[in-house]
């Protein structure tokens, strides 16, 4: 101890008389000794004998106590607690607690750091954000003031496709992402608009488990067509490429037909569009480039020998692949300076399906296989073996490729390790197309059916196969073609000649859409 520590011990302990030797003896864990604190006596077994001087002795402790630096008094402190028993200190630490609690919530707008406490309780959930309003009045009007309800939609709305798509088609995201003003409605608004959300989802969720939808069917027939081959749509329009070697514009609110493209001289096989440009491959063998607005060609392509039987493009990039067994790579500086960088080869029978990202171009073949390249070199990197005939079908993204094929399979790879993570069997017939997203593969097939497939299932080993598929939906009177799909619907395309809506949105209690009929069709008649 330090000599100045030692001096303040001596003279509390060299107090006169009585009084130093009832001061020490307090000092030591005696059988018959208690602890009184300010908050009450110690309520246990061993007590202290009645002696007049303690109050005395106690006042002139805490006199001196007073006296000496905070350091100092935290070291008498230490030294005191380390001669008390178990007990007291179990007593000590129950009075210590809510003294060292701090409702740092209230005490920040005290302060006037409202927004610091609105921070803090931004990054809560809705459970923990109903609990955080039932504290006290204090978190209550730091949560209303601070519209974090609204602040919590936000958040869902802009990492949540689901929740972006619910805000538009319900038409509360006019009330998001804007500053306090007259126009945005109080945080009551948004507490009670967030159960209704929820309820929203809930439903969505049960109609695609139960395959409760409304179905809307385009009749595409002309008189030489047999086939809707491919398709792509938006929320204002579907753009679908037909056996009749046209290209149709479809409204998707009224179904009508507003444009039709017409050039190739061969059946529409593939098509991708984006905001400015519809670019699609043909069994002539070409790739034409369409303008969105006005249909106009802007762009014809010749490379391949054979059917061009699939195309993607973005950011500047686009792979094509044929039935010439070849897979070509074009950089797209703008939709009229297309050129040529690499061909690929390696597949032995016709190439079907390719697909893309930043690290890898994928493709599959004829030939059983599925091969894997790199995007930026054009570099082969792997083979992925397992299916038993040839493949039609795949979509690659983050790491996963799912993959169909004319042995009625569909199987699911780790692309890094070229490992078959998952086979689904249930289709009859060769599975032509699959999309997947987080949570669903939607697969058709020339079965004539769509099946819905819980994907976090198929990754999991231990989940049964019995529980994988969801739901199949028939409606198709031929085979499936190409079908999309987001949280909402399934687009699909098929050679019976229609195009179907499937909607999971807009679905009544008694499985009729409110306000429509459960089936609407309308029938384009080309002369």
């Amino acid at each position: 101890m330090e000599p100045e520590m030692e001096d303040k011990t001596l003279e509390l302990m060299n107090t006169s008389g009585m009084e130093s030797q009832n001061l020490v003896d307090d000092l030591s864990p005696k059988k018959n000794t208690v602890l009184k604190l300010s908050n009450g006596p110690v309520v246990g077994s061993r007590k202290r004998p009645s002696e007049g001087n303690y109050e005395k002795e106690k006042e002139h402790c805490i006199a001196l106590f007073d006296q000496w630096s905070e350091a100092d008094q935290v070291e008498f402190v230490e030294r005191l607690i380390s001669r008390m028993c178990h007990y007291q200190h179990g007593h000590i630490n129950t009075y210590l607690k809510p003294m060292l609690q701090r409702d740092f919530i209230t005490a920040l707008p005290a302060q006037g750091l409202d927004h610091i406490a609105e921070n803090i309780l931004s990054f809560l959930d809705a459970r923990s954000l109903c609990s955080a309003e039932l504290v006290c009045k204090e978190w209550q009007r730091v949560i209303s003031e601070g519209m974090l309800w609204k602040k919590l939609i936000e958040r869902m709305v802009r990492t949540d496709p689901l929740w972006k798509g619910l805000s538009e088609r319900h038409q509360w995201e006019k009330y998001l992402f804007k500053n306090r003003t007259s126009e945005v409605p109080p945080n009551s608004y948004y507490h009670s608009l967030y159960p209704k959300i929820i309820q929203d989802i809930e439903t969505i969720e049960a109609n695609w488990r139960c395959g409760r939808h409304n179905l809307q069917r385009i009749q595409c027939r002309s008189e030489n067509s047999k086939g809707v081959y491919c398709l792509q749509y938006d929320d204002d329009k579907i753009i679908s490429g037909l056996r009749d070697n046209s290209i149709k514009i479809w409204d998707k609110q009224s179904l009508e037909c507003l444009k039709i493209l017409t050039g190739h001289t061969g059946s529409v096989l593939c098509l991708q569009y984006d905001e400015r440009v519809i670019v699609t491959g043909s069994s002539d063998s070409t790739v034409r480039v369409w303008e969105v607005m006005t249909g106009e060609v802007l762009n014809t392509l010749i490379h391949h020998n054979e059917a061009v039987l699939h195309l993607r493009f973005a950011n500047g990039l686009m792979v094509t692949c044929s039935k010439d067994r070849s897979i070509a790579v074009w950089d797209m500086a703008s939709p009229t300076d297309i050129s040529l960088r690499r061909v690929l080869v390696g597949h032995r029978a016709a190439v079907n399906v390719v697909d893309f990202d930043d690290k890898y171009i994928v493709s599959a073949s004829g030939d059983r296989t599925i091969k894997v390249w790199s995007t930026s070199t054009c570099e082969f990197v792997r083979t992925l073996n397992g299916h038993k005939r040839g493949i039609a079908c795949l979509q690659y993204r983050d790491r996963l490729v799912v993959s169909g094929s004319s042995d009625n399979t569909i199987r699911l790879w780790d692309i890094e390790c070229g490992a078959c993570l998952r086979v689904l069997e249930g289709h009859e017939e060769l599975v032509r197309c699959i999309r997947f997203d987080n949570k669903r593969i939607v697969s058709g097939a020339y079965d004539g059916k769509i099946k819905v497939w819980d994907l976090q299932a198929a990754l999991d080993p231990r989940a049964p196969a019995s529980t994988l598929c969801l739901r199949t939906l028939v409606e198709h009177s031929g085979r499936v073609f190409r079908l999309q799909f987001d949280e909402f619907q399934i687009i699909s395309s098929s050679h019976d000649d229609t195009i179907l809506i499937w909607d999971f949105l807009n679905v009544s209690t008694n499985g009729q859409s409110e306000g429509r009929s459960p089936s609407r069709t309308y029938t384009y008649i080309s002369r």
